[in-house]
């Protein structure tokens, strides 16, 4: 797996093969980044961005993300193996100073976030995890997002998540057996 654009272009990065984590391909990847960086629907610069990446697996979006100019990223990963991973990633890349990593229950770490801002939050939970939601709603309740900021989510094509009541959806992209909502708090 490899780095597509940015300052640490072509460098690879570890990944773990099981069925708990699944790396977001890098055609979505680059096609979120596309939409970031080109779209007049989204009013966020990557550059200089504060990053949440939660379920951040071993860390492609939030390093992408680096690569490309973001500020800092904030990781939240559960599984334990894959946020070794992410932790040996960043270290490799001489990366760590820019990024944080948290290893435990998303909403564990997002109820002791007090005032940290977001301008970009990237959530790619398991395709079967429903529960995402009250993360959403959570990261509302903390208020932990700048006044400009856009919420990413990964999900499978198929999901039919009831997303309108918690988000101001800008759009839906779908990339093969993939969905990326784009969206925003009111």
């Amino acid at each position: 797996m490899r780095i597509i654009s940015g300052l640490l272009k072509g460098k690879s990065i570890n990944f773990l093969k099981n069925s708990k984590t699944r790396p977001l391909k890098d055609s979505v990847k680059e096609n979120i980044f596309n939409i970031l960086k080109h779209s007049k629907l989204v009013n966020v610069k990557l550059e200089e961005a504060n990053i949440l990446d939660l379920y951040s697996g071993i860390g492609s979006f939030g390093i992408e993300s680096i690569s490309r100019g973001a500020d800092k990223v904030v990781f939240v990963e559960q599984d334990e193996k894959a946020a070794n991973t992410l932790n040996e990633n960043l270290i490799k890349l001489a990366i760590s100073h820019k990024g944080k990593i948290f290893n435990n229950k998303i909403e564990k770490i997002l109820k002791n976030i007090n005032s940290e801002k977001f301008n970009i939050i990237f959530l790619d939970p398991p395709f079967a995890d429903k529960e995402f939601i009250k993360v959403i709603n959570l990261i509302k309740e903390k208020n932990i997002y700048e006044k400009k900021h856009i919420i990413i989510i990964h999900r499978e094509r198929k999901s039919k998540d009831k997303l309108d009541n918690f988000l101001k959806i800008i759009f839906y992209k779908n990339y093969g057996r993939s969905k990326i909502i784009f969206g925003y708090f009111n």
